[in-house]
């Protein structure tokens, strides 16, 4: 009778180890997804940022040199801008 009792106890104690190694293992996967989706979205963050960067800074230097070759600064950025507005209109309305 004793080992059987015994064996019901070694049981339930194993089955409560498996419970919490179940929970910690799903926490772990939990915070591992989470990680990696953050991850991901802050080198696509950066990425982006850089890229709008370097079309920020063509943008000015075209700007600067359309201006220069018409006399007035004023002028390529203005130039430049109409050029990204219907751009832009073209992109929105297809």
């Amino acid at each position: 009778m004793e080992e059987n009792n015994n064996t019901l106890e070694t049981l339930l104690e194993r089955a409560g180890d498996y419970t919490k190694t179940t929970i910690e293992l799903v926490k772990l996967k939990a915070v591992d997804k989470v990680s990696d989706s953050i991850s991901s979205v802050v080198s696509r963050t950066i990425s982006l940022l850089l890229i709008m960067m370097f079309f920020l800074m063509g943008a000015i230097g075209v700007s600067l040199v359309i201006g220069d070759a018409l006399g007035k600064s004023w002028y390529g950025f203005l130039i430049v801008a109409g050029f990204y507005g219907l751009v832009g209109s073209v992109l929105f309305s297809s």
